[in-house]
């Protein structure tokens, strides 16, 4: 980078500018959208963690069990966490402590199941009931995600529209015209 941002600067100084914003802001970038893929990933699988988190508390597993089904069967971001849980909490930790590091993995999203089964672990409040509020609330805000995706694609489909198809058209209709016309004014 500082080698680019010295040779530019060698052929035009502000182009040595150009080249350090650049340098700061592309991996600034790529950061926040591999954050937010990850985000994203953890939206769309939760419904299904808490669906499973369901079936296995509901068939009499208990919540440090029903964590280490889950991270066995649970793929993605949230499985991974889950299963680095179930390992702290083999190795000695308490259970509500190994998966307070699911929310720090995972982030926001996880909050409400982590709650759920850190209240059961602690305070012995029923789970199942609160597992099905989660599972409700993960597949609204899945949806929203959804939702909300599907209402900026026609935005990001005229990028495509306006740089393509249309100088495409513009090519194919009105430089024919002008051609002709200039060819009737020679004459």
């Amino acid at each position: 980078m500082v080698v680019a941002a010295v040779l530019a600067g060698l052929c035009w100084p502000p182009a040595a500018v150009g080249v350090v914003v650049t340098a700061v802001a592309v991996p600034r970038q790529r950061e926040r959208r591999d954050r937010l893929r990850r985000e994203q990933a953890v939206v769309s699988e939760m419904p299904e963690v808490v669906d499973l988190f369901v079936l296995a508390v509901g068939s009499g597993l208990t919540v440090p069990l029903a964590v280490e089904a889950v991270a066995q069967r649970a793929r993605g971001p949230t499985g991974a966490a889950l299963g680095t849980a179930a390992r702290r909490a083999a190795l000695g930790l308490p259970v509500a402590d190994a998966l307070d590091g699911v929310i720090e993995a995972v982030g926001e999203p996880a909050r409400a199941l982590v709650s759920a089964l850190t209240a059961s672990e602690r305070y012995g409040s029923p789970l199942l009931p609160e597992l099905n509020r989660v599972a409700s609330e993960a597949r609204v805000v899945r949806r929203r995600r959804t939702e909300a995706a599907a209402r900026r694609l026609p935005v990001q489909l005229l990028f495509p529209l306006v740089l393509c198809t249309l100088p495409a058209f513009a090519l194919l209709t009105v430089v024919p015209l002008l051609v002709s016309a200039l060819g009737t004014l020679g004459h």
